[in-house]
This record gives C-alpha cells, sequence and structure tokens, in this order.
C-alpha cells in the first residue's frame, strides 16, 4: 500500500481537500509540466487510513526488493496463490496508473486468488482457472470522481502491444479487450430495463465502458484492500470475501447448461470461502452478507435457494454450520436456504 501510494502521490505535488454535493474528498494537485495543474481523485476525506495518509506520505518510502523476496517466499514456502504472468502484469500495469484508487474493484478467480493471504488459508490450486482479468466500478462513483485513467488501450498495450478492444454491435465504447487472455470491465445495474443491456458510458476507465450486470452491486458494496501476489505484490480492492460467497451461489443458479464448467467453479469457490470463514472464526461475516442478500426479495432468495441446491451434502452443512454460528453472534437469524 505504502508503494502504490508513493506511485500515485509523489512529494512534488500537495492534498487538497474539495467538498462535493456536500460532502469532502482529497484530491492530489501537481504540476502537469506545461506550466499548470493537473488534479487526481484521492478519496473521502471522511476515510482514516486516506487521512493519516496524507499527513505521513512525505515520510511514506517503500523496499521493493524486501518486497519482492517476502512474495516470492509466500508463494513458494508459503504455499500461497501467485497469479500468472500476464494477468499479474495486466493487473500491476492498470494499478500503477490509478485503478484502484479509483475505487475499481478486482472481482472474479483473481480476486478469489487473494482472499488466501486475507484470510490466512491455504487455498487448493484445483479452485483457480486463469481466465479474464475482471473488474469492476460502482456508476455513481465513475460519474462523479472528477478523475480519470489514461486511455485504458494504452495501458494495456503497454504491458502487452497485443491487446485490442473487442468491437460491440453499436460501434460505441468497448467493454473488453483481449489479447489471448481477456480484460473486461462491469459496473452495477442502474435498476431500470432500458440500462440492463446496455454499455454504460465510464468516465473514470480511460475511455471504456463496462457491462451493467445484476448482483453486482452486492459483491462489490464495502470493498477491502488485499496483494495480489506478483512481482513485488500489487496492493488491489476486492470484494469482502462473505460477499463473494454469497455472489457466487447467486451466479450460478444462473449458469446455462453451457457454462457448466464455469458453474462448477462458482459453486467449489463458494464452498471454499464458506469453509475458511468457519475455520477463521468469521462466520459473522457471512451471516451478515446472507442475510442482506435474503432481504433483497424473492427473486435473490430463489436464486441462493438455487445454487445452494446444487452443493454436495458436506458443503451444505458447512453452510449450515457457518450461518448457524454466525446467526448466534450476531443475533440474527438467518434463513436456511435447503
Amino acid at each position: 500500500m505504502d508503494d502504490a501510494w508513493t506511485l500515485d502521490f509523489p512529494p512534488i505535488g500537495r492534498f487538497v481537500k474539495v467538498t462535493v454535493k456536500e460532502r469532502e474528498y482529497w484530491y492530489f494537485d501537481q504540476s502537469d509540466g506545461e506550466g499548470g495543474q493537473k488534479r487526481k481523485y484521492v478519496g473521502p476525506a471522511e476515510d482514516p487510513e486516506i487521512s493519516k495518509r496524507v499527513e505521513d506520505f512525505s515520510r511514506t518510502k517503500s523496499d521493493y526488493r524486501i518486497r519482492r523476496r517476502l512474495v516470492s517466499s509466500l508463494t513458494r514456502d508459503g504455499g500461497l496463490l501467485a497469479a500468472d504472468r500476464t494477468s499479474g502484469l495486466i493487473v500491476e500495469t492498470l494499478a500503477a496508473a490509478g485503478l484502484f484508487r479509483l475505487r475499481t474493484v478486482l472481482v472474479g478467480t483473481l480476486a478469489f486468488g487473494t482472499y488466501s493471504g486475507l484470510l490466512g488459508v491455504r487455498m487448493p490450486s484445483a479452485a483457480i482457472m486463469t481466465g479474464d482479468a475482471d473488474f469492476a466500478q460502482d456508476y455513481a462513483i465513475s460519474a462523479e470522481v472528477m478523475d480519470s485513467l489514461p486511455p485504458i488501450l494504452e495501458l494495456l498495450q503497454s504491458a502487452d502491444p497485443t491487446f485490442r478492444a473487442v468491437p460491440t454491435f453499436d460501434g460505441g465504447a468497448t467493454t473488453a479487450f483481449v489479447n489471448g487472455e481477456g480484460v473486461e470491465f462491469l459496473t452495477t445495474n442502474r435498476g431500470k430495463d432500458e440500462y440492463l443491456d446496455k454499455p454504460a458510458d465510464m468516465p473514470a476507465l480511460g475511455g471504456a465502458s463496462a457491462q451493467p450486470l445484476r448482483f453486482m452491486d452486492f459483491l462489490i458494496r464495502e470493498p477491502v484492500r488485499a496483494v495480489l501476489l506478483y512481482g513485488a505484490g500489487v496492493s488491489v480492492l476486492v470484494p469482502d470475501p462473505a460477499r463473494y460467497a454469497v455472489h457466487k451461489l447467486i451466479i450460478a443458479s444462473r449458469r446455462h447448461a453451457h457454462s457448466a464448467l464455469k458453474r462448477d467453479k462458482d459453486l467449489v469457490q463458494a464452498a471454499i470461502l464458506v469453509e475458511a470463514l468457519l475455520q477463521t472464526k468469521r462466520s459473522p461475516d457471512l451471516a451478515m452478507a446472507y442475510v442482506e442478500a435474503w432481504k433483497r426479495g424473492p427473486a435473490w432468495q430463489e436464486a441462493i435457494e438455487i445454487g445452494a441446491a446444487m452443493l454436495s451434502v458436506e458443503h451444505k452443512d458447512r453452510l449450515r454450520e457457518c450461518l448457524e454460528a454466525g446467526g448466534r453472534e450476531t443475533g440474527e437469524k438467518a434463513i436456511l436456504p435447503f
């Protein structure tokens, strides 16, 4: 985190507090090299971690070599999951450009891989399938942040010149880029049917649009900081692991027959996280996320029930145990899906 902060905010600039719609936010001003200034979004002034780093930023230092050795030790000797080279380089490149500073969240399998270190458990490598790098940003944040990445395609091509944009049917801004692997940008569903299948313009994403998806607002609400184990470590935002587990049950219920492999991966990842949360005494986290999703209404309840029904008997027992243990601690009983 120190290294990411130093990349984004070098000592030659200064922090300023700006009021937007009656809320205060930190921004960072620095010279643009042409006699003017450029301004970067930092984050809400009410965030104590950000405010503390604003105070200390001129004294922040990082040691790349030490962190690189630590990542190597964690993956080689500690049994934690490392990102593959292609995916790691993509995330590292976008992180250095400020993607996570702009409150974008790493989702999908790459995010799942970070939970090993976050929870302090070893994840079976069979739960990881190398694939696309998926990123999600709340539509409102992108529209109101008053900052943007450099052009996304140029950033991706700096990591791999073979990257190209995936054309859209209407010729508008793309939501996906490919180079053999893929990069896709997602966003929250804005609640109206006319927006559901239409890529949303995302001012903060450097010319990229994002595909609205149902249930995405639940997944990326209150993301947590984690480290992608690649190079010297990449500071990223990922969904809370309890939300990720519940979301995977929901998504598994909506997979079609031709997506059986993805559905099975969803169920495996959900089951692993339920077990990890149970063993690390974080059952209340799962119970609260589950109850929140359940209270969103019949469509959500049906999706959870269908997803949970596809779990093995053993994994159903673990889910029941985790929800009941979490409910006892939170005082809010979870209605079991089976």
